[in-house]
């Protein structure tokens, strides 16, 4: 197959790296030192199933010098989606699929509204993976990716995407209804995330205090409602699965929003508890643990993207 990774970071540097290892024509759409790195050395990747360097590595900042794809992963963060669907326009063939891998549950909208419906495979992934520097990727963890026409109907394009992953060595897991599946990473990402930023605390932690481990536990409740308020079927036990999830996690571990706004870089907050509050509001579903965890984050939010300037 012929696909364009957008966005070179640790998702789709890793399950962009892991396609072209396996031999399919993979362009990898990065900028700055990453794209020279790639450019001049190739892609590296450190991973706990065996290193390897996918060189010469297929790289540009110009995806309109591309051509036509089979699929598009969209690699980007939550709020760069429309913005790299219009800079995709010269990639898309007459069956080319756009993937969205975001964390959150609104991109496929995004991508829908700047591409069309008819080419969006909403998607989903779960690994534990990073930027560890120009031109590489650490992975360090277990890898899966599911993702669907948007009826969930089948179809020959997702068929081949999956099999090409698969034969890649990716676990790619085929949800019945990719809207449910969609949600329940939202469920358990978002509060964790939040919870974790407004506390500056890890997982450990944060399950292991009563009072925002209750905190965490509601925050999951709430978007269970909103989910259910929006015609989504999450299980009524999901929740207390989560949970139990949650117990086994590394101690130590953080999300991608806390280490964001910890650095002082841009994050997903609007993409989470701020798309939890918003559509709360749509449904008129209470929201009032993500309402807080969204005001309470705000300021750095918006420091990080140079719109408010305080003295630290």
């Amino acid at each position: 197959m012929r696909i364009a990774i957008y966005g070179t970071g640790a998702v789709g540097g890793y399950f962009g790296a892991r396609l072209a290892q396996s031999g399919h024509d993979v362009w990898f759409i990065a900028r700055g030192e990453h794209l020279r790195a790639i450019r001049d050395g190739g892609l590296a990747v450190e991973s706990v199933r065996g290193d390897f360097v996918v060189h010469p590595a297929q790289a540009t900042d110009e995806p309109s010098t591309i051509g036509p794809v089979d699929a598009v992963l969209l690699g980007v963060k939550s709020w760069q989606v429309r913005e790299a669907c219009a800079a995709a326009a010269g990639m898309l063939g007459p069956e080319t699929a756009v993937v969205t891998l975001q964390n959150g549950v609104e991109a496929p909208h995004h991508a829908a509204a700047a591409v069309g419906r008819e080419r969006v495979l909403a998607g989903l992934v779960k690994v534990f993976a990073q930027v560890a520097g120009p031109g590489r990727i650490r992975h360090t963890g277990p890898e899966r990716i599911a993702f669907a026409e948007w009826d969930n109907a089948p179809s020959e394009r997702v068929r081949r995407l999956r099999s090409a992953l698969a034969e890649a060595g990716v676990t790619v897991d085929a949800p019945t209804d990719i809207w449910a599946a969609l949600w329940e990473k939202f469920l358990f990402v978002v509060p964790m995330g939040g919870i974790g930023a407004v506390a500056r605390a890890p997982v450990g932690a944060i399950r292991g205090v009563p009072e925002t481990r209750a905190m965490l536990e509601a925050a999951m409740r709430e978007i269970l409602g909103v989910a259910h308020a929006h015609g989504v079927a999450l299980p009524a036990d999901v929740v207390d699965r989560t949970m139990a999830f949650v117990d086994t996690l590394p101690a130590a571990g953080t999300s991608s929003l806390q280490r964001d706004i910890a650095a002082g870089r841009p994050s997903e907050l609007e993409a989470w508890s701020g798309a939890v509050a918003r559509l709360g509001r749509e449904a008129g579903v209470g929201t009032p643990v993500h309402a807080f965890i969204h005001h309470a984050l705000l300021p750095l939010e918006r420091r990080a993207r140079g719109e408010l300037h305080f003295d630290d």
